[in-house]
Order: C-alpha cells, then sequence, then structure tokens
C-alpha cells in the first residue's frame, strides 16, 4: 500500500430533518451566501422556499445563481466568481447534482484567485491555494461531489472538460436528505447510479496494483449495494431506504477513503468525452462505454480475465461455472443486461444519435494528447481509444 494522508473535514447532516442546521453552517464564515442552483427542480419540489426561509430568517443576505448546466460552463463560473467578488459574499451553497456542487467549488475557488477566468486556474496560468467555504445540498444520488475535492467545468469554446482539485475545495457541510431525490426521473436516477459504479471502477476496483483488502472489500461491497438497490430507487421513487442508501453510496464512492493508498486510474473517465462534445448525461455516456470497454480489454489482454470473472461473481452475482474465462464473459453479458433491461438506458450511441464524426477527436482527448493514456488499468493507445468507440456505435 502506498503512502498517503487522509482527511476528510466535510461534515454530513443526513436524513429529513437536518435543514435547520443550514444557518448554522453558514454562520461560521459569515453573513452573506451565493445560492447556486440549476433548473427550476428544486422550486417544484419546494425546496428553494425551504432553503430561503432558513436562511433569511437568520439575518443572512443570500445572492443567487441559477441556470447551473448538467456540464457547468466555464463562463457560468466566471458569472458566479462575479456576483461573489463584488458583494464580498463569504460561503457559496451548491443545491442540485454534481455538475451545480462542482461549479461551486469553482466559483468559490475563482472568487479568491487573482484572475476573472476560471480556466486560469484549469490550465495553472493563475495560481491558487484558498477559496471559499463550500456547502453542499445533493438533490441526486450521483457524483459524490458533496465530500469529495475536485470539480470539473466544460469549455465548449474549446470542447474540453477539465477540472482543478485541492482540499480547500471539500465541502464544509453537506445536508444529505434522500427525499429531495424522490422527484429525479428513471432515467437520471439510473444515469446517477451508474455514474456511482464507475467512480468505484475506475478509482479502486479495475486498477493496475494489489488490491488492499479493506478499501477493496468496501468498494465491493458499494459496487454490489448499488447493483441491488438502484433498480428498487427506479422503480419505487419514494422508497426512502433505497433512495438513502444511494445517496450514502454516491458520497462513499468518492469521499478520498476507497482510494487512500491507490494510484487512481480513471480509464473510464478518460475514455468519457461525449458528455464535453455533445453535452450528453456523463453517466449514460459511461453506462454505453463500459461494456464494450469490457469486452475489448478481454479480447486484448487475458490478464484481465481474473478481475472480471470477480466482478461477475461477486457483483453481478453471475454462477460460478468454473472457468474463468466463461466467468468474465457472462458478467460483462450481466452488465450489459442490467444497463438495458433494469436501468432502461440505451446502449449505444446510434440510439441517441451519435456517429463516429468526431471519434478521432474524441481519441485523443482520451488520452491527454499523448499517444496512449497514461496511467491505465492496462495500456491503451488512441488506435485502442479509437476501436472502442466503434463498438459503442
Amino acid at each position: 500500500m502506498n503512502d498517503f494522508q487522509f482527511q476528510n473535514t466535510t461534515k454530513v447532516y443526513f436524513g429529513k430533518d437536518q435543514l435547520g442546521h443550514l444557518h448554522e453552517e453558514v454562520l461560521k464564515y459569515g453573513k452573506s451566501v451565493l445560492v447556486v442552483y440549476g433548473g427550476g427542480s428544486i422550486k417544484k419540489i419546494g425546496l428553494y422556499d425551504k432553503v430561503m426561509k432558513e436562511l433569511k430568517e437568520n439575518n443572512i443576505e443570500v445572492y443567487e445563481l441559477a441556470g447551473i448546466e448538467p456540464n457547468p460552463r466555464h463562463t457560468t463560473v466566471n458569472k458566479g466568481a462575479k456576483i461573489c467578488k463584488d458583494n464580498h459574499v463569504t460561503s457559496v451553497l451548491g443545491i442540485g447534482g454534481g455538475s451545480t456542487i462542482d461549479a461551486s467549488k469553482a466559483i468559490a475557488a475563482l472568487t479568491l484567485a487573482d484572475t476573472d477566468n476560471i480556466w486560469d486556474l484549469v490550465e495553472k496560468k493563475v495560481a491558487w491555494n484558498n477559496a471559499l467555504p463550500v456547502l453542499a445540498m445533493p438533490t441526486i444520488a450521483s457524483t459524490g461531489s458533496e465530500m469529495d475535492k475536485s470539480c470539473v467545468i466544460a469549455n465548449v469554446e474549446k470542447g474540453v472538460k477539465s477540472g482543478i482539485n485541492g482540499d480547500i475545495l471539500r465541502p464544509k457541510a453537506a445536508f444529505l436528505d434522500p427525499t429531495n431525490t424522490f422527484s429525479v426521473s428513471a432515467k437520471q436516477t439510473a444515469c446517477g447510479g451508474f455514474d456511482i459504479m464507475a467512480h468505484l471502477f475506475d478509482m479502486n476496483y479495475f486498477v493496475n496494483s494489489d488490491k488492499y483488502p479493506l478499501q477493496f472489500n468496501v468498494v465491493q461491497t458499494l459496487l454490489r449495494t448499488v447493483r441491488e438497490q438502484l433498480p428498487i430507487a427506479i422503480k419505487e421513487p419514494e422508497n426512502y431506504a433505497a433512495r438513502a442508501t444511494m445517496l450514502w453510496a454516491a458520497s462513499w464512492a468518492l469521499n478520498s477513503f476507497c482510494t487512500s493508498g491507490y494510484k487512481t486510474q480513471a480509464q473510464l473517465h478518460a475514455l468519457e468525452q461525449f458528455s464535453s462534445t455533445y453535452d450528453m448525461t456523463h453517466g449514460l455516456a459511461l453506462a454505453i462505454i463500459t461494456p464494450k470497454w469490457m469486452t475489448y480489454l478481454l479480447n486484448k489482454d487475458e490478464t484481465v480475465v481474473d478481475d472480471f470473472s470477480r466482478f461477475a461473481l461477486n457483483v453481478m452475482g453471475v454462477k460460478d461455472n468454473g472457468n474463468t474465462l466463461e466467468n468474465a464473459k457472462a458478467g460483462i453479458v450481466a452488465l450489459q443486461s442490467f444497463i438495458k433491461d433494469e436501468l432502461h438506458l440505451p446502449t449505444s450511441l446510434s440510439e441517441v444519435g451519435i456517429n463516429d464524426e468526431k471519434f478521432d477527436e474524441l481519441k485523443v482527448k482520451a488520452c491527454y494528447g499523448q499517444d496512449a493514456l497514461p496511467r491505465a488499468y492496462r495500456s491503451l493507445s488512441q488506435k485502442d481509444c479509437l476501436n472502442i468507440y466503434k463498438m459503442c456505435l
């Protein structure tokens, strides 16, 4: 196990009756807050009114930034930071999905940086080491941004998704109320749930290193739990136990515990270039890519057989037939069926209207402009990436 330092300073308020603590957390840092959110969903479910009532009854000055995109744009982040700078805002509250919370983190960092453009921080043209305090209120079980130290932003002009990370970005407090996820559509619930699985695949489960029992067994249990509970949350949107389990699993998939002692090898997330190029839902793109990536690797490199067989038996519930290769193949079939029949998601790019027009561009982005994807679970060249994209059609 590699040397590591672990500190997660996010205070979690979990459950239905925790909103009354929001003002306490905001007032720790000052008397003003920028509330960041996406479309109108938080107003439809009544959460917006509850949050505003809680803040204003405690004499907190509220500023707002609405309209955060599913892949938050750098120009929107710039707009939010300007509000904070102009009004000396003392904290940022992100309410919504991972995109909203990611945007909030980027706004928090940019506010205290010596530039008005977040992309200067992304490209390391301007140094930064501080940020406004961030508070998070997720309304979907997905990215786990409410307890992690990273954020991803889209630059539509460049057609690129990238980001910044640092411990200072980890939210000071997170309010996780499963009832706030009840209204999430079946499709978005499914996409968010698969995003959780992909985080676990990339952060620990499919890594080219020794498997340390404590972290690895936690990851495998999380994967199995998501596989079991996600279909329930889709079928029964107000099933509190299923929604609560998914929300908590999302946080644990990315709160740094499962990656302690590992060098992460986020191959799937590197391959997933469709969300920035086509403004496609990130979790959906991952669901389309993952079984194809597994099939390609299984045909290319027999050393993945044991890992894929273990996944089949211990996560997908495939019956052991005594042959690891056949188990591995059955696990991929089971995953594809899970995505199609239980999550009811498209399983090909053609189903969502995407062709091979930009594949040559995407293969370069997947490898960060290098000949091959660096620090990967298994080596993938640009040609390999292109072949996987073609399988996704």
